[in-house]
């Protein structure tokens, strides 16, 4: 099997209800080619260098997979049928890929992204209550003398 990377441009005005069909078709074509996604990275909107179809920006998204030359074949050919799809690039990345190794570096990228979501979690609420402890420090003290409060500044013998 060989690891390949593609890489492609869907028009920008399709809502997020637009896209879930198109993808939901590359996971079917994985499935029916014995394929392995190992990432679907989702750049976002950006600016294109160029317009395509009178279009100035574009959505782009990369796949990392592994497969064999017709699922590249299948995928390049629903790229070229479908509309929503402007402009796509595949590049081969390694000739010969163990699959078992791909899919430990899959099992370790997923690993990482809970840790890393954990640790933000608890972060946020160490910062929060950091926040908390140094508001109620840096709060001036007062002292109450008979009826009226007075701050620790005042209370300075005059001579």
């Amino acid at each position: 099997m060989r690891r390949y990377e593609t890489i492609f441009i869907i028009d920008p005005d399709l809502s997020e209800e637009g896209r879930a069909p198109l993808f939901e078709r590359l996971k079917d074509l994985f499935l029916q080619h014995n394929g392995l996604l190992v990432v679907v990275d989702e750049w976002g909107a950006r600016k294109l260098a160029y317009e395509i179809k009178k279009k100035p920006r574009g959505y782009y998204v990369r796949l990392d997979y592994c497969g064999a030359g017709i699922l590249v074949n299948e995928i390049e050919r629903f790229f070229r049928i479908d509309d929503r799809v402007l402009k796509y690039m595949t590049v081969l990345l390694e000739k010969d890929v163990d699959i078992e190794s791909v899919k430990e570096e899959i099992a370790r990228t997923e690993a990482e992204k809970v840790q890393t979501e954990q640790s933000d979690e608890s972060d946020a609420v160490e910062n929060n209550e950091s926040n908390a402890d140094t508001k109620l420090s840096d709060a001036p003290e007062y002292e109450a003398v008979g009826n009226e409060t007075t701050s620790p500044e005042s209370n300075v013998e005059e001579i």
